[in-house]
């Protein structure tokens, strides 16, 4: 997977005519680190990936293995990809999010238009986003403009499962 994603983000980046030098700095991490991804000498976690594909202006999806059930993760937070449905117009992915008790997954603003719902399946949380927090549990629903910086947060004592749907107009 990690030479294949590091494909992608180069062959986007060349597309958008940026340097290794102007994408690292508009998704903040160092040059090094994102030639090691574009190389396949590193591995990619889910907050590199979302800093890359923000300024890329493409979901996740883009970057991620083409196909369901390819999963990313960072210290104790896991996104399995469900399904991703590609129509005029518009990108759905729909995630399996697992956090970790206690575990925060912070997400930059996604461009304009990007709107995420979450459905909990189990435990309890948090969701932030746009100055307002939502605390959420088993069978509730939260949706949101994705636009602006967002973060999902499980309880302290509970982990927490979720669906996240990610809709990017374009």
């Amino acid at each position: 997977m990690t030479r294949e994603v590091g494909a992608r983000i180069r062959a986007l980046r060349e597309a958008r005519g940026l340097s290794l030098s102007a994408l690292a700095a508009q998704a903040g991490i160092g040059k090094g680190s994102l030639s090691e991804l574009e190389t396949g000498r590193r591995n990619p976690t889910l907050d590199t990936l979302y800093a890359v594909a923000t300024p890329l202006g493409v979901p996740l999806a883009a970057l991620l293995d083409d196909h369901d059930g390819a999963a990313v993760g960072d210290e104790g937070v896991v996104a399995t990809r469900v399904r991703v449905l590609r129509e005029p117009g518009r990108t759905t992915e729909v995630y399996l999010l697992r956090l970790a008790a206690g575990v925060e997954r912070t997400s930059p603003a996604h461009p304009a238009g990007v709107e995420e719902q979450l459905v909990v399946l189990a435990g309890a949380g948090e969701v932030a986003y746009g100055g307002r927090v939502v605390a959420v549990g088993a069978g509730d629903h939260v949706r949101f403009a994705a636009d602006v910086p967002h973060a999902y947060r499980a309880g302290a004592d509970s982990a927490l499962e979720a669906v996240n749907v990610i809709v990017t107009p374009g």
